[in-house]
């Protein structure tokens, strides 16, 4: 008998996920615990493992249709059994776990609906839908190369590249929803007169009518970021600060500790651990700084969860160190490494990139001299990491005499809320953390 592959609830919150990837295909034997797809969540992408060996019999969700946990998404039966082909784009979901308050997909449109929605449905998926939706175009003028005339992104891609011609007329910029009737006499006027609103700006094209573009769809994660980024923006009031750091101190302790410390705690030593472990002091002597906003209330988070910036090839995540400030800097190091290494093989887990009550992000791997990163909701800071470069600076010895020596200087940023954190407050911050990076031994020596 066959065996119902499902889409796994990869967290308490998580309602549905996106299909990236088959890695097998209809035919091929598996493996029990062999990757046999890759989902998308809004929380972490992931690799998952087929539930039992034998052969794959169907793919019932094609990649990028999105679709409730516990969707029946592929077949697997024995060596014995034929496969039946690639099914429907959208399966019919199996009994949905309590724990996920997701509603059941929409019916499949009845072929004889000819109704713009029914047509949307049976020709196109979720992906295709919002690419024409992107582009002004009514996919029942486009011809469908795909299973029973569906349009596929290669069709919506060769239409688009016939030039504007092809296309019908792009619809007119969207007017923004009004604004309450109700005037509050306490809210900025931005400069407007008595009677006047504020319109909002038209949203200016893309590209022209017969430019030579390449259109391609954000990845789900990528708008995911781009929602966060957006809406951070408009809740914070992001001000920065930069401060320059001497790392002499700190490299002279990792160089000369690095082989014992890989042989102690089986992992490898750099820079971010010490920086890590600066952070959660300062955050410990200025708590403002792992606050959060909850309306008029400051909420002051008891636990210390830092969360660690790690660019991948397609995007970026932030997984988290829980309780950052109950570790040495052996257990801070194999924390990091091991996050980094799993995010990128898409092996974490949802609640490993929850939770985090402050920031830090490396730019400097990059050899930026500093960001000035956007702050990770609902956090009230971030920290932003440059290159550690050789740089010529005056040094004041003991006896007052200045001179030039070549130390090795990283530049660090702090964004921040300027709600609920002042800018002393932030230079205050940085400077605890300066003063513990240039002269903490960091339980060393």
């Amino acid at each position: 008998m066959a065996f119902d592959v499902v889409m796994p609830q990869m967290g308490e919150s998580i309602a549905e996920a996106t299909v990236l990837k088959w890695h097998k295909q209809v035919g091929d034997v598996i493996a029990k615990d062999e990757t046999l797809y890759e989902i998308s969540t809004d929380k972490v992408d992931a690799e998952i493992p087929a539930p039992a060996a034998g052969t794959l019999l169907e793919i019932l969700v094609e990649v990028n249709a999105t679709v409730p946990v516990g969707t029946v998404v592929a077949r697997i039966g024995g060596a014995s059994e034929k496969p039946t082909g690639v099914g429907l784009p959208a399966a019919v979901p199996a009994s949905v776990p309590a724990s996920a308050p997701a509603a059941a997909p929409a019916p499949l449109a009845e072929e004889d609906d000819n109704s713009l929605e029914g047509r949307l449905r049976t020709k196109s998926s979720p992906l295709v839908r919002e690419m024409a939706k992107q582009h002004g175009i009514d996919l029942a003028r486009v011809q469908g190369t795909g299973q029973a005339g569906r349009v596929t992104k290669e069709d919506l891609e060769a239409y688009l590249a016939k030039g504007p011609a092809a296309t019908i007329a792009a619809p007119a910029p969207s007017i923004a929803p009004a604004l309450p009737a109700v005037h509050d006499p306490s809210a900025p006027t931005m400069g407007l007169t008595p009677g006047m609103s504020a319109a909002p700006a038209p949203a200016m094209p893309a590209f022209a009518a017969g430019e030579r573009v390449k259109v391609e769809p954000m990845t789900r994660m990528r708008k995911i970021i781009a929602d966060n980024m957006v809406a951070s923006r408009r809740t914070s009031a992001h001000a920065y600060t930069v401060f320059e750091i001497d790392m002499t101190h700190v490299a002279q302790l990792r160089n000369k500790h690095k082989k014992a410390f890989e042989a102690q705690f089986g992992t490898k030593l750099s820079f971010m651990p010490f920086v890590m472990m600066a952070a959660c002091k300062a955050l410990r002597t200025y708590p403002i700084a792992n606050a959060s906003v909850d309306g008029d209330n400051v909420v002051y988070k008891q636990d210390i969860n830092l969360g660690i910036a790690v660019s991948l090839d397609w995007g970026l995540i932030v997984p988290v160190v829980r309780n950052a400030d109950m570790m040495n800097l052996g257990g801070l190091a194999r924390s990091l490494n091991d996050l980094a290494e799993r995010a990128r093989s898409k092996q974490l887990k949802p609640d490993e990139i929850s939770g985090g009550t402050f920031t830090i992000t490396n730019p400097g791997v990059y050899g930026d001299t500093f960001g000035l990163p956007i702050i990770n909701q609902p956090q009230a800071a971030i920290q932003g990491v440059g290159a550690i470069v050789k740089r010529p600076v005056v040094i004041t010895g003991p006896d007052g005499t200045d001179f030039i020596a070549i130390r090795q200087i990283m530049f660090s940023s702090l964004g921040f809320d300027h709600r609920i954190v002042d800018g002393a407050t932030a230079d205050l911050f940085m400077a605890f953390a300066k003063k513990e990076l240039e002269t903490s031994t960091f339980g060393l020596e």
